[in-house]
Order: C-alpha cells, then sequence, then structure tokens
C-alpha cells in the first residue's frame, strides 16, 4: 500500500468514526452541557437518545412545564427540550399535550421572551424529531394534531423572543441550531462573539463545532 493510500485510507477511517457522535438533527442528536438549572429525568447510559425507560411519560407536560421556569438558563431549556421531545415521539396524544400547554404560555404573553423562546424551540424540536415517532403509520392519523401545529415556524418564534429581550448570546445558538447556511452562520457568529471564555455556551459552542 502506498503512503498516498495509507493516508486516504486514514482520513477516511476518522471521518467515518468520528461524525456519528454529532450526526443527526442538532435539536435532538446532540445533548447539551449544562451547569446550573432542574432537568427532567434521564437514563445513564452514553450518546443523545438514552432516556430513562422507566420514566412514567403521563407525567411529562407537568414535569416539563414546572422546569421552564422564568430563571431557568436558555442552555438548561434546550437540553430539557431536546428530552421531552425524545419522551414525546413515544405517544401522540402526549406529544400535543405538551405542544399545547408550551404554545399557550406563549400566546397568553406580550412580555414573556422565554415563553415563546420554549415554544418556538419545541416546535423545531419536534421538526426534527420526526424519525424518532414509535408509531408512524399513516392510517392512524394520531399524529395529524401535532403536525398541524408544527406548520408554524418556530425559527420565527425564537426571533420575536429575541426581539422581545436584551441581546441572548444563549438565544443565537439555539437560532443557529434551527436555521441553514449563511443564516445559522451570522447567528453562529453572534453567539460566539458575546460567549464568555469558559462559560456554559462556549463549552456548548466548542462541542458542537463540526456540525457547522
Amino acid at each position: 500500500m502506498t503512503t498516498l493510500i495509507r493516508s486516504l485510507v486514514t482520513i477516511a477511517a476518522v471521518v467515518l468514526f468520528a461524525t456519528p457522535a454529532l450526526a443527526g438533527p442538532p435539536l435532538i442528536c446532540h445533548p447539551f452541557e449544562v451547569e446550573s438549572g432542574k432537568l427532567i429525568a434521564w437514563g445513564t447510559g452514553s450518546g443523545w437518545n438514552t432516556p430513562d425507560r422507566s420514566y412514567d411519560i403521563k407525567r411529562l407536560v407537568a414535569d416539563t412545564t414546572a422546569v421552564l421556569t422564568a430563571d431557568a438558563p436558555i442552555i438548561t431549556r434546550m437540553e430539557n427540550m431536546r428530552r421531552a421531545t425524545i419522551y414525546a415521539m413515544r405517544d401522540p396524544v402526549i406529544a400535543n399535550e405538551l405542544l399545547k400547554a408550551v404554545t399557550a404560555r406563549a400566546l397568553a404573553t406580550t412580555t414573556d421572551s422565554r415563553a415563546w423562546f420554549d415554544a418556538g424551540y419545541l416546535i423545531e424540536s419536534y421538526k426534527q424529531a420526526v424519525h424518532l415517532r414509535e408509531d408512524r403509520r399513516p392510517e392512524l392519523r394520531a399524529w395529524a394534531a401535532v403536525e398541524e401545529t408544527i406548520k408554524v415556524d418556530g425559527y420565527n418564534w425564537v426571533k420575536k423572543a429575541m426581539a422581545m429581550s436584551a441581546p441572548s448570546a444563549e438565544m443565537e445558538f439555539a437560532a443557529s441550531l434551527m436555521s441553514q447556511g449563511s443564516v445559522a452562520s451570522a447567528h453562529r457568529a453572534k453567539a460566539i462573539a458575546n460567549a464568555p471564555k469558559g462559560s456554559t455556551l462556549a463549552k456548548n459552542l466548542a462541542s458542537s463545532a463540526l456540525l457547522f
């Protein structure tokens, strides 16, 4: 084997084995590192899809809305909604109840930017998690109510949240994960420019670098 061929094989192997950790929809397949705030129950396995299989998802709506408090950090909110979405994909009725609860909070306020952020972020998370639905038989039409709601552009709800609040590097990071191309890059650049060294945001930006 020539030196050139060996080099190409090595590069291919690195790409093959390094990429899967960050592959897939970024709102779902990339766990966020958090340092404060309450989190809903989760499993102990490695990887992004390790929910607690003993968790009673009938508690999901109450548990999720309980942790989305006014003082919950943005990245903690993102991880909670990532987990909630994965759980919700098991049951279309619960998925719809959670979606209605979170969007209703946003529609009921003209001042709470985080409520609008949560709703927009959850909508876009649901869109990215379609492949996780445990029963996708089209004849059941069990997901019809969810499908109707997520026709809304959740990204625009997040932009509304950003316009309602002081500049937020964390929200810019979130917006970068639900957009593409130059739009995503612009949001990410703003997040990087305003992320304090060593902060939770800086750590998450570093770990998500291969997504861009």
